[in-house]
């Protein structure tokens, strides 16, 4: 296996530490538009573990040319392409590996179209249709596209399917719920905005309609931040109340699992919510260019790149982040049984963990090990499919296993009152 991996921030910097002490590909190439970013994360693995440096090199490369991608994939021979950048360049990458006759992984998936007319209840292009239109294209060269291979989606879809493959008889309702108790705090010791990844995808996930989906009504949206709920998050987080988001599991796992519902929740917080209705009051969430002075006379700008130029890049919050992520799937249904159950399956990641094994962040560290993962049993053959597919189409144990075994990442599986399932059952199994 030889990797191409495009995109050396946070989550892509990761990708490489993480890899550098696995075995199972030939060559892996960091490419990114900024070579100076892809020559540092080389740099670590030659620091921190010099026997695998051979199998790693730097490259630069603009992600938003598919023939760029393609040009760089056959160029170094790769098999596998996995995107960690933003979601804009998802259909070039894509694109590109498909042209290139190579096999491509993301993390977040195409992006989504607001109804023009109707858009708090009527879905348009939904997270991911643009690539599940393409999978035909992957299936006939013998190529998989592996889509939305992160934490979330990613590691939520895969607890979905292991609990219905090993802990329910029947499903009723899957819901992902992301929390955490991080914190950032600047030089004078306060606590500043600064979000865990990249503030375009917050934009994008939290300020579109959220997306639902109901057996007997399908894909339907709601106003932002809808349906708060409290819930109980573990690993000492506790509780938090969460809003309905707009991600891309809920048009994921409808297709191929059988659940009476699907939704997504995130414990975003009074104080962010807040941030995010002001740029969007502001206008400053929009993606479309406008004309700003300068000195040197007038130039476009995006308004959502302004926001990120000014903040903080996720990269470098290690040394001024604490606390804990938490990424899971709340299933509920009947247990092998019959009886009533609900279950959270969920992995949590430590930032002072992780910042002193990786020197990463909680949340891109969590983010990066799970493609890493995925690249392994693809490479090994214990995944196997062609065409355009989530990560629940796969065996959920043996990624599972591997996640605590050779990676030493436990995960749990913790019993909720069905009647309140913010409640940890105290009998649960």
């Amino acid at each position: 296996m030889r990797i191409l991996l495009i995109g050396a921030g946070g989550v892509g910097d990761a990708i490489v530490k993480i890899s550098a002490d696995r075995n199972f590909f030939e060559k892996l190439i960091v490419a990114d538009y900024d070579l100076a970013r892809a020559e540092k994360s080389v740099a670590w693995v030659s620091e921190h573990t010099p026997e695998a440096s051979s199998r790693f090199e730097a490259a630069q490369i603009d992600a938003s040319d598919p023939d760029n991608i393609a040009a760089l994939a056959k160029k170094v021979g790769a098999t596998h392409i996995m995107n960690a950048v933003e979601p804009k360049f998802v259909q070039s990458i894509f694109q590109g590996a498909l042209a290139a006759g190579a096999n491509y992984m993301d993390m977040a998936m195409s992006l989504s179209h607001v109804h023009e007319t109707d858009p708090f209840n009527t879905p348009a292009e939904k997270l991911g249709d643009w690539q599940y239109d393409h999978h035909k294209d992957f299936e006939e060269k013998g190529l998989l596209a592996l889509i939305g291979t992160g934490a979330e989606p990613g590691i939520s879809n895969i607890f979905a399917r292991y609990a219905a493959d090993h802990l329910f008889s029947e499903v009723d309702e899957i819901t992902i719920l992301d929390g955490g108790n991080l914190v950032v705090k600047n030089e004078d010791g306060e606590e500043i905005f600064a979000p865990s990844f990249s503030i375009w995808t917050v934009i994008e996930e939290c300020l579109n309609p959220p997306l639902i989906w109901e057996k007997e009504r399908g894909w339907y949206t709601t106003k932002p931040f809808s349906e708060p709920a409290l819930f109980e998050f573990p690993g000492g987080i506790g509780p938090i109340e969460c809003v309905n988001v707009e991600h891309e599991e809920v048009n994921m796992l409808p297709r191929t699992m059988d659940a009476k519902k699907v939704a997504f929740k995130y414990g975003l917080g009074t104080e962010f919510i807040s941030v995010l209705k002001t740029l969007h009051a502001l206008g400053l969430d929009k993606i479309n260019p406008v004309w700003v002075r300068s000195k040197s006379g007038k130039s476009q700008v995006a308004p959502r790149d302004l926001v990120a130029a000014v903040l903080p890049d996720p990269a470098s919050l290690v040394d001024v982040m604490t606390g804990k992520t938490c990424a899971g799937t709340l299933v509920t249904g009947k247990g092998k049984d019959g009886e009533a159950k609900a279950t959270y399956l969920y992995h949590v990641a430590d930032t002072q963990w992780t910042a002193e094994n990786y020197d990463a962040q909680a949340v891109v560290w969590q983010t990066a090990l799970v493609p890493v993962i995925a690249l392994e049993l693809l490479a090994t053959g214990q995944w196997d499919a062609t065409g355009v597919r989530g990560p629940e189409e796969f065996d959920a144990k043996v990624f599972l296993d591997l996640m605590a075994g050779e990676y030493g990442q436990a995960w749990g599986a913790q019993g909720r009152n069905p009647e309140n399932t913010s409640v940890i059952d105290a009998n649960w199994e």
